[in-house]
């Protein structure tokens, strides 16, 4: 995200479609569920009483089940679908509250939507496709033409400008929806299930392809699926919906560290948890540690003693990560009269950045005891430090007692 900027707010949106919206929208408030609604007044709930908050340059990931509201939703951002009660606020301005020819300004301007079917016109060139909007905005030939070129660049589509929609491959075609909605420059990108009818590798290029362009452009993305991994992959937060309720919103980390529903739990037990925590979330932030220049060996074994450890992470006067100090090398360093524990420290050990995965981590773990100090950037200040249980417990999901228990046997064997 490129700044904390509020580029989209959504209050108390409802959306009921149905004839009885009144009678609906009082049960809804009475906490009837959507099914008895849909029972009593034949009104379906769309989206029930959403709010949340896009930040600038941010990809939200809107993500549920068929017949969750997700689409309705985004509908509902650029006024497609009116909402029956709530407000929608884009750059501090309500648009539930424009009138017809200030929101398609707004719509022409602000923000572009990118459609699981490309919509792509037949008879048109690839280039002609991509100029489509500009030229209903009005703008001269010479200029469209020349905007949507760039587009095509930015989805490195050069070289297919004369080609028909027919010619291409489907992922190129929705390379050619993506430009036609980059080509107006907005400020906010509407996708809704774009990648959802490609082939799996497509996919996946698409993906990758959207994110380079975001590295780019820095748009304001908010994205619809109901894939997962897909939402993982690209979204930068998580809304999960249901029944037209958002169930979490979260990083695809909180949201897998900390559930909020037994709904939104079942839905992401299958994810490959390795994969999305990190360092950050396992990490001690607070470790106990050795100061180099003031404390000796007897000031360590002291520290040891108190914890009941046989190691502990060394810094310097500036909090730089010097390395481990083990309890047998302390006392080494006592037996021999020294006076710092400095030539006795293990500098070999794991280290990694806050960032680093679970899978990432594991194989540093390999024939050696050391925890992993978790660093930052520059100039190496210790941020924490994962412990092996901590990072074994992720892994395999064991509770902490249990992996204690396998390790106590594994030294019996």
């Amino acid at each position: 995200m490129s700044t904390d900027t509020i580029k989209i707010e959504v209050k108390n949106l409802t959306v009921i479609f149905g004839k009885n919206k009144h009678q609906a929208l009082k049960m809804l408030e009475q906490g009837y569920s959507k099914a008895e609604i849909l029972e009593k007044t034949k009104c379906t709930v769309g989206v029930n009483n959403a709010s949340f908050q896009i930040k600038t340059g941010e990809v939200f990931v809107i993500m549920g089940l068929s017949g969750s509201g997700k689409s309705t939703l985004l509908r509902c951002l650029n006024r497609l679908i009116e909402p029956t009660r709530g407000d929608v606020i884009v750059n501090n301005v309500n648009i539930t509250k424009q009138s017809n020819e200030a929101l398609l300004d707004t719509r022409r301007t602000e923000m572009s939507m990118v459609f699981q079917k490309f919509g792509l016109l037949p008879h048109r060139t690839v280039l002609e496709n991509v100029a489509f909007g500009l030229e209903i905005r009005g703008e001269s030939k010479e200029l469209r033409l020349k905007k949507a070129q760039e587009a095509l660049e930015t989805v490195g589509l050069e070289g297919f400008e004369s080609q028909k929609p027919s010619q291409l491959s489907g992922g190129m075609q929705q390379r050619v929806g993506l430009a036609r909605a980059l080509a107006n420059n907005p400020e906010v990108l509407l996708m809704d299930e774009a990648f959802s009818a490609l082939d799996p590798l497509i996919k996946s290029d698409m993906q990758d392809e959207l994110l380079d362009i975001q590295d780019k452009l820095h748009k304001t993305i908010v994205f619809i699926t109901h894939d997962l991994d897909e939402a993982i992959k690209i979204g930068d937060r998580i809304a999960i919906m249901k029944d037209g309720f958002i169930e979490q919103i979260g990083t695809a980390e909180e949201i897998l560290k900390n559930p909020a529903s037994d709904y939104v739990e079942a839905f992401v037990e299958k994810v490959d948890r390795k994969t999305i925590i990190t360092a950050g979330t396992l990490m001690n932030q607070k470790p106990t540690v050795v100061q180099l220049e003031r404390e000796g060996p007897e000031m360590v074994i002291r520290k040891m003693n108190k914890l009941s450890i046989e190691v502990l992470p060394v810094v310097n006067r500036h909090r730089v990560f010097m390395g481990f100090i083990w309890l047998q090398k302390v006392l080494e360093a006592k037996k021999l009269n020294k006076p710092t524990i400095e030539e006795f420290i293990t500098t070999e050990c794991p280290r990694v950045y806050t960032e680093y995965t679970v899978e990432e981590m594991l194989p540093l773990i390999t024939n050696t005891k050391s925890p992993i100090a978790v660093i930052d950037k520059d100039p190496g200040k210790l941020l924490g430090v994962v412990s092996q249980i901590s990072l074994v417990t992720e892994a395999t999901r064991f509770d902490k007692q249990e992996i204690v228990e396998l390790k106590e046997q594994a030294k019996e064997q």
